[in-house]
C-alpha cells in the first residue's frame, strides 16, 4: 500500500470517489479508513502507525468542518499529508478550508480545494509524489495530461462545429 486515505465520516465518501478512480487508474494500491480526529483519536493514531509499517508513503486526509484530521495525521507522522476540506457546514467548507490550510509552523499539511476537485487532486499530488521514485508512474501521468489537453481541443472542435 502506497497511499492511505483517511475520511472523517462516512458521509464523505462521495467526495472521496474522484480520488478513489484515480488511484485504481493509476493503479497505485491504497487503503481507505473511516476516522475522526475528535469521535475517534486512538483510532486514528493506531491506523497512522499501522499503515506506516505497511509502508504507505503519501497520507491523504479528508474532513469537514473544525478539519483537524490532516492536522492530527500529520502531528504523527513524517510522511507527507495532503488534505481535503469538505463543505456542507453552515459556513459551506470555508471553516474546513482555513482549519486545513492553516496549521502551526512544524507540522505542515499541502491543502487541496474544498470538495470533489480537491479529492482528486490530492490523489494526483499523491500521485505525484510517489512518481518521484517511479518513472512508469511518471509516464502515466504524462499520459493523462496529454489526454486532458486532446479532450480540450475535442471539445473546442465541437463548439467551433456548431457555428
Amino acid at each position: 500500500m502506497k497511499v492511505g486515505i483517511f475520511i472523517g465520516s462516512d458521509s464523505d465518501f462521495p467526495i472521496v470517489e474522484g480520488a478513489i478512480h484515480l488511484m485504481k487508474k493509476f493503479d497505485v494500491k491504497f487503503g481507505l479508513e473511516v476516522t475522526s480526529a475528535h469521535r475517534s483519536p486512538e483510532r486514528t493514531r493506531t491506523l497512522i502507525k499501522k499503515y506506516e509499517e505497511s509502508g504507505v508513503s503519501v497520507f491523504i486526509a479528508i474532513a469537514g468542518k473544525a478539519a483537524h484530521l490532516a492536522g492530527v495525521v500529520a502531528s504523527h507522522t513524517t510522511r507527507p499529508v495532503i488534505g481535503v476540506p469538505v463543505g456542507g457546514s453552515e459556513l459551506g467548507g470555508l471553516d474546513a478550508l482555513l482549519s486545513t490550510s492553516q496549521m502551526p509552523k512544524g507540522i505542515p499539511v499541502a491543502c487541496m480545494g474544498i470538495g470533489k476537485s480537491g479529492a482528486s487532486n490530492a490523489a494526483l499530488l499523491a500521485i505525484q509524489i510517489l512518481a518521484l521514485s517511479d518513472l512508469s508512474l511518471e509516464e502515466k501521468l504524462k499520459a493523462n495530461r496529454s489526454q486532458m489537453a486532446a479532450n480540450v481541443e475535442a471539445a473546442s472542435q465541437k463548439i467551433q462545429d456548431k457555428l
